[in-house]
């Protein structure tokens, strides 16, 4: 991993920094890269259960970094997209802690994860169509459905920021803190998702995402060949074993 982009375990929380903070944390190929390698071992480790993305400094990110585009580079990863992480994110949990900003391609970081803690004050914004460009690493497919259709349409069309208190009143934000607290509540919340069995986890993130464009009609039996392994794990019966004996349950994630 390099400078750019760091990772530390924290019990069994990944703690994933991008870590450009003179560059506003823009994203390079390096840093699309590191993350990419990151979610890899995230979902890769039996010892790890959710993991946290952050920004260091004074901001989450400010998207992609236009001098290194300019030059040619394009911080895409094959198979992730964007980032690293776009296109496809962690099969784990995942939690965006966000300060000061998440403008352009850092917000769509921040949708492709799967819960945001952010701080008062943070600016989140898409502004591509102030340099006629257009939010093409998820933030047109995501923005819609974490906000009401005219919020995200507004953002779209305008380029203006939403405060992290509005998209905290309008659900997008799971958790709001005083600045400089986002990193240590989304690690509060990794904490509380890291006690719950693994395959549970996993297998109720799929279910969720895949769900969004099933028919009713279809729900249940589209979500059978992925719950049903869950049911019939070995963590299954430890939990309801653990239960009934008013102990903790120990994972093994099968």
């Amino acid at each position: 991993m390099s400078d750019s982009l760091l990772t530390e375990r924290r019990d069994r929380t990944l703690v994933i920094t991008i870590n450009r903070p003179e560059q506003r944390n823009a994203v390079d190929v390096t840093v699309a890269e590191g993350i990419a390698a990151a979610l890899d071992e995230l979902d890769g480790d039996g010892e790890l259960a959710v993991g946290v993305l952050n920004g260091a400094g004074k901001g989450f990110s400010a998207g992609m970094d236009l001098k290194a585009f300019a030059a040619g580079t394009r911080p895409w990863v094959p198979g992730r997209g964007f980032a690293g992480i776009t296109e496809r994110s962690a099969d784990k949990p995942l939690i965006a802690a966000v300060e000061g900003f998440a403008l352009a391609g850092g917000l769509e970081i921040v949708l492709a994860c799967d819960l945001i803690v952010a701080s008062e004050g943070t600016r989140l914004a898409i502004p591509e169509v102030k340099r006629s460009l257009v939010a093409a690493a998820g933030g047109l497919l995501r923005l819609p459905r974490v906000l009401p259709r005219s919020i995200a349409m507004e953002m779209a069309l305008t380029g203006e920021p939403l405060l992290a208190e509005r998209a905290y009143e309008l659900g997008m934000v799971n958790r709001l803190t005083e600045p400089g607290g986002a990193l240590d509540a989304a690690l509060a919340l990794a904490a509380t998702i890291a006690e719950n069995a693994p395959l549970g986890l996993a297998a109720s993130k799929r279910i969720l995402n895949e769900s969004l464009d099933w028919p009713d009609a279809e729900f249940f039996e589209r979500q059978q060949p992925i719950m049903d392994p869950v049911f019939d794990s070995e963590d299954a019966r430890e939990g309801a074993t653990a239960f009934a004996e008013k102990r903790t349950p120990v994972w093994k994630g099968r």
